[in-house]
């Protein structure tokens, strides 16, 4: 969420974030509430990433919720590694941020909050979570009863159902971290497990049958606090209601096996769907006690994961960031280096990383391990959903900037930044470390251009960046050297064979004064099976604003093709056109959008187009006497859809005429959906007059409060020269920006005009 200003209001961040007890937990559930429309929900991948392990990520950065418009920090960008991610903080109810929520469902993984229990002063609670909400009449049994036993309530089963419902979240980590008392202990965790099987049907009734219930390894069934580092008969009774099963991370190396053996040792009955990839095996990457030392030894700890066939659960990945934080010259640049050699390696195999020895434990033996890997090199990636059931588009934001570009024209500069996770996309899975590049139209004897990719914030088509491919190319004597053409795979999808997609880009050329460049948008299967691929250009290249041109090929997997050949990399080939071959050339392109789509259906079928209906502006009631505030109002709007006019032909049809009127789109998707909206503003002059949008000045985006369709307004986004004017009343416009990346044109979008004063 962009926003111009700073210090703002939390009334720009989701409500009710989180809940430091279950009697706040009761008095949220008790008011009326509004389910988060600006959420995107869950869109499963199209593959699980094969028979690997799966990859959780457990965020625990500087105590959660640490995102601001206003700010630059950590955000976390390997998604297509992640099946499930879990936003974790110590408060007793945390919901993961709205903006995390719709990133993380963007890219196909599921997004946990977690409910925790430690300390002595949660003991109360882990009761009242079996006992459920208090009464406040007086009450007791209608005769009296020897029944002693603690009961399973279903009250906090429902309520978190509907809170991760509402929220558009799809699950929680269960993290109980102190001794379990009642009914001499197990007593109250019997009830617990109970209480966790009705949670997890809760959840899948209301959230869906993705829906997760992870627990985490912590109290035993006697009650007591006893870290097991591995699944076994102690902690069995709580992973048998769960879904999944995340260890502690202080095991020794032998621990990942016992617990696949253990696991394979359960009865049909007792084990049901789970396999050892329900088993989440822990990594500290601040390495406290785990095995490797954490860091980039990660490594060493997933060298025994591996070969056991669980999962794994990374916790504290944020250790990139705040580890390095107070180094001398340490910046948001120095941190993206260190997080992708973590998580990708570094640009040149050639490349040694050092890796600090890891410190070995009591009782621990040596264990010798081989050089560095990157956290990439034990999961499979999984692709983004298929574009035709949610439109794949990207401005290759990594969920922070500096500044903010509608079209490619700065709007918005910043002195410290910004972060908004919502606005994230993919940075193209095939670009990093460096792109594959190989020669189109067959091999040549000459070494293949390097390519180096880096985030460009000075210049953007949409958001706050864009990726620069900077092109080393070797001078050659061949006789047809004079013209090379490289392809540079970007993104990776999953595409339905038979269903016809569109693909765009908008890219910026940078040849240098001794080259010309011919680009390209080109699809290609990853396989290489002879499955027919049909490419077809839908238009030619079109010049937009500020340098930019935009491509557009439509294209097609055959039929027939098989699942493996369901992966398609989207790319471009690169001619390069050299006056003098023989000397090196430096040429670069950079990357401003690309997005994916179904094809709209064909004629006679009428395509509804997207439009912004109406704005409102509500102001915020004057505050009581001797209170402050910031707060202007609430700004609203309505979208809507409309269609080209109708030709009715003079001849009046019979009424047995088996062709309707008019055909439209009746699919699950035919109503055109936004990603976020652009807020601008200007004051009316004092003789009335009142500019064109062109005349206003851009205040920010939605994104950071799950709300759809509204935004606060507060008097730190607004310019200067509006706070400083005489006017009483400005005008605040509303542009639209698709799911597919396409701006509305301005007569689409609307204005409202506000009293202020």
């Amino acid at each position: 969420m962009p926003l111009r200003g700073t210090q703002h209001s939390p009334a720009f961040q989701d409500e009710a974030p989180f809940f430091d007890s279950l009697a706040d937990l009761d008095a949220w559930s008790d008011k009326a509430h509004h389910t988060s429309r600006g959420v995107l929900p869950y869109h499963p991948p199209d593959d699980d990433g094969g028979s690997k392990g799966k990859l959780l990520a457990c965020h625990d950065f500087k105590g959660g919720y640490y995102e601001s418009p206003s700010a630059v920090t950590y955000t976390f960008n390997f998604w297509p590694l992640c099946s499930t991610f879990i936003y974790f903080s110590h408060h007793r109810v945390t919901i993961p941020p709205s903006g995390w929520t719709t990133t993380a469902h963007r890219h196909g993984t599921k997004m946990l909050g977690t409910l925790i229990f430690e300390h002595q002063e949660s003991e109360g609670d882990c009761l009242r979570l079996l006992f459920g909400k208090l009464p406040t009449s007086k009450t007791g049994p209608a005769e009296s009863s020897n029944d002693d036993t603690v009961p399973t309530s279903p009250h906090y089963a429902r309520v978190l159902a509907d809170l991760a419902r509402e929220r558009g979240f799809d699950g929680y980590l269960l993290n109980f971290e102190y001794h379990l008392r009642a009914g001499g202990g197990v007593g109250q965790t019997r009830a617990l497990a109970a209480w966790i099987a009705l949670l997890t049907a809760e959840l899948k009734t209301k959230v869906g049958p993705h829906a997760e219930v992870i627990w985490y390894d912590s109290v035993v069934f006697t009650g007591q606090l006893r870290w097991q580092d591995r699944l076994n008969n102690y902690n069995l009774p709580f992973f048998i209601p769960s879904t999944g099963f995340f260890t502690n991370y202080t095991w020794p190396p032998t621990y990942p096996s016992l617990t696949a053996q253990y696991l394979h040792s359960l009865a049909p009955p007792i084990r049901g769907p789970k396999t050892p990839r329900s088993v989440y095996t822990g990594i500290d990457v601040w390495g406290r006690g785990s095995h490797g030392g954490g860091g980039l030894g990660c490594f060493r700890a997933l060298e025994h994961i591996t070969p056991a066939g669980t999962s794994t659960a990374l916790f504290g990945q944020g250790w990139t960031w705040e580890s390095q934080q107070d180094a001398p010259g340490w910046d948001w640049d120095a941190w993206w280096a260190l997080e992708r050699l973590l998580w990708l390696g570094p640009e040149s195999d050639e490349t040694a990383v050092v890796v600090p020895p890891a410190p070995l434990r009591k009782g621990e033996q040596e264990c010798p391990h081989g050089p560095f890997k990157p956290l990439r090199a034990f999961f499979e990636p999984r692709t983004s959903p298929d574009p035709a059931r949610l439109p794949f588009w990207t401005a290759f934001c990594p969920g922070v900037g500096w500044s903010w570009f509608v079209r490619g024209e700065r709007v918005l500069q910043t002195d410290k930044g910004w972060t908004d996770v919502q606005k994230q996309s993919s940075l193209g899975d095939l670009l990093w470390p460096r792109p594959a590049l190989r020669w189109e139209h067959g091999e040549r004897d000459e070494a293949l251009p390097v390519a180096t990719p880096t985030l460009h914030f000075a210049h953007g088509w949409i958001g706050g960046n864009s990726v620069r491919v900077a092109f080393t190319l070797q001078g050659s004597d061949a006789e047809d050297a004079f013209f090379r053409c490289v392809w540079l795979p970007v993104q990776t999808l999953a595409v339905t064979p038979g269903v016809s997609y569109d693909a765009h880009v908008i890219f910026k050329a940078d040849s240098g004064p001794t080259a010309d460049l011919d680009i390209g948008l080109v699809p290609k299967l990853n396989s290489t099976n002879d499955t027919p691929l049909d490419v077809s250009a839908i238009s030619t290249a079109e010049d937009l604003p500020h340098g930019w041109t935009k491509q557009s090929v439509q294209f097609t997997v055959d039929s027939n093709a098989s699942l493996e050949d369901r992966r398609v990399s989207i790319g471009l080939v690169v001619g390069v056109a050299a006056e003098d071959p023989s000397q090196p050339l430096e040429f670069a392109v950079v990357l401003g959008q690309i997005s994916v789509h179904a094809c709209a259906p064909s004629p006679p079928v009428t395509i509804a187009a997207p439009r912004i209906l109406w704005a409102d502006f509500q102001r915020t009631p004057p505050p009581e006497a001797g209170a402050k505030t910031t707060s202007l109002g609430t700004l609203s709007w309505e979208i809507a859809a409309t269609f080209p006019s109708v030709s009715v032909s003079t001849n009046i049809p019979s009424v047995e005429d088996p062709n309707p009127i008019w055909h439209l789109d009746t699919s699950d998707r035919w109503m055109p959906a936004f990603s976020y909206f652009n807020i601008y503003v200007h004051a009316h002059s004092p003789s009335g007059y009142v500019g064109g949008p062109e005349d206003a000045t851009f205040i920010g985006t939605t994104g950071l409060d799950g709300k759809a369709n509204e935004i606060h307004i507060g008097k730190e986004v607004l310019p200067k020269e509006v706070l400083d004017s005489e006017a009483r009343e400005v005008r605040f416009y509303v542009q639209g920006v698709t799911d597919r990346g396409e701006v509305l044109a301005w007569n689409r979008c609307v204005f409202v005009d506000a009293m202020l004063r």
